[in-house]
């Protein structure tokens, strides 16, 4: 069924008015409030009739437009919406959208090497996942990776909007170590995620410094109309090719790590690589000893740490050191504690 534009107004001026639960509406409210709509944005002065809202209200609760909005009545005058996190813009696609969809996806699937297709597959996986909620009561068995109390995220929309724009922006930012925030004029650059947490990358005018900024580090950031945009003097897309994380200085330049895992870890770090630069540079008894160049940074070191007694550093020398050193403090933790009971 399609909406023409004057019935897409009136839609979206009802669903508008029925979000705000501070106010009660009835009939003649959202009457005068789409009439006040249509008057601004299409200069109509005639207003609207009772029995047109009445359809359109008809229309938003029905399958027709596949709305199936959940307006209430109350004290047979106020209108609402029964969910209070509803709105006919948060609808998910139906069953048509999504079988669409994988006709897509199977004709994709016929070019090999395109590079966006994971990312589509699994954008179409979680569409399928939120249709099936709806349609089972909200029970899903797919379970996506995802931080609910991270702050910041309500920054990635209006913080792409001006890296998309090329707007130069104030930033107050507070780092884990600043007893007080500061303000920092900014040249924002990139969107990174890293193990669910998000980081902005851009030039801080300052200084003319590269910067990466956590996202919810950020306490709130404007716009300066009035402050010219500088364009990035380096390649913003390939930044983090030679780096695991985000942690990276500008002029720090990419070493060669070489590591030997268990046998028993060998097929892991195989099918799930450390970094898109690994190699396999021999196979012994005792392990499988690999390579990989990227820059040293504290997400390296992580990373290392984290197979613990399946992995050995063999090269550069101070990096073998440093998790020599990781361990060896880790252990004298345990043996402390031992000692303490």
């Amino acid at each position: 069924m399609p909406i023409n534009k004057l019935a897409l107004i009136r839609y979206k001026t009802i669903d508008s008015c029925l979000q705000n639960r501070f106010r009660k509406w009835t009939l003649e409210d959202l009457i005068e409030a789409v009439s006040d709509a249509l008057y601004e944005y299409e200069g109509i002065t005639s207003g609207v009739s009772k029995r047109t809202i009445q359809l359109d209200i008809q229309n938003m609760r029905s399958e027709k437009l596949g709305y199936n909005a959940p307006i209430v009545v109350t004290d047979k005058k106020y209108y609402s919406y029964e969910e209070k996190e509803y709105s006919i813009t948060n609808t998910p696609v139906t069953e048509q959208d999504l079988s669409t969809l994988n006709e897509v996806l199977a004709v994709l699937k016929q070019f090999k090497g395109f590079g966006y297709f994971q990312e589509l597959n699994g954008m179409v996986t979680k569409l399928e996942d939120k249709l099936y909620k709806q349609q089972h009561r909200g029970k899903s068995y797919i379970d996506f990776e995802k931080n609910e109390l991270l702050k910041g995220l309500t920054h990635i929309d209006p913080l792409h909007k001006a890296i998309m724009q090329k707007k130069t922006i104030e930033i107050t930012y507070q780092s884990f170590k600043a007893s007080k925030p500061q303000q920092i004029i900014f040249y924002p650059y990139l969107l990174k995620e890293y193990r669910n947490r998000w980081f902005l990358l851009g030039i801080q005018k300052r200084g003319n410094v590269v910067l990466i900024l956590a996202l919810d580090r950020i306490a709130s950031f404007k716009e300066l109309a009035g402050e010219k945009f500088q364009k990035p003097q380096f390649d913003v897309f390939t930044y983090f090719d030679d780096v695991i994380g985000v942690s990276k200085m500008p002029n720090q330049i990419p070493q060669t790590i070489v590591f030997k895992i268990s046998p028993g870890n060998v097929p892991y770090v195989i099918t799930k690589p450390i970094h898109p630069s690994q190699k396999i540079m021999k196979e012994e008894k005792d392990g499988t000893i690999f390579s990989i160049d990227v820059i040293w940074n504290f997400e390296l070191e992580r990373e290392l740490l984290g197979f613990g007694e399946q992995i050995k550093v063999l090269a550069p020398r101070r990096l073998q050191s440093k998790i020599k050193s990781c361990v060896r403090r880790a252990f004298e933790n345990y043996e402390k504690q031992n000692a303490e009971l």
